[in-house]
């Protein structure tokens, strides 16, 4: 997450996708129901906080959309190639 944030100071093109993965996030999120904040999740737009939500953000928006979870995204194992993670049990 520091290695992220710290790109996000120096590579203009990197900082702007993510920016946009922020409007992005915030559209997306007041359609549903308008929270008056411009607050997202996950550090967006100027700092990578949380993992687990851009990894969430990524596989909800889909590829291209938050550069930084299409990353961390790629960063993990196959997803799911061993049946589900959570065993749930009735």
């Amino acid at each position: 997450m520091r290695d992220m944030t710290q790109r996000l100071a120096t590579d203009a093109d990197l900082a702007e996708r993510y920016r946009a993965a922020h409007e992005s996030y915030l559209s997306s999120r007041d359609a549903i129901a308008p929270l008056g904040t411009t607050v997202t999740a996950g550090g967006m737009p100027d700092r990578v906080k949380c993992l687990h939500v851009l990894v969430a953000h990524a596989l909800a928006a889909g590829p291209g959309v938050n550069p930084l979870g299409d990353e961390a995204l790629q960063l993990l194992p196959e997803w799911g190639a061993h049946g589900q993670c959570v065993q749930v049990e009735s």
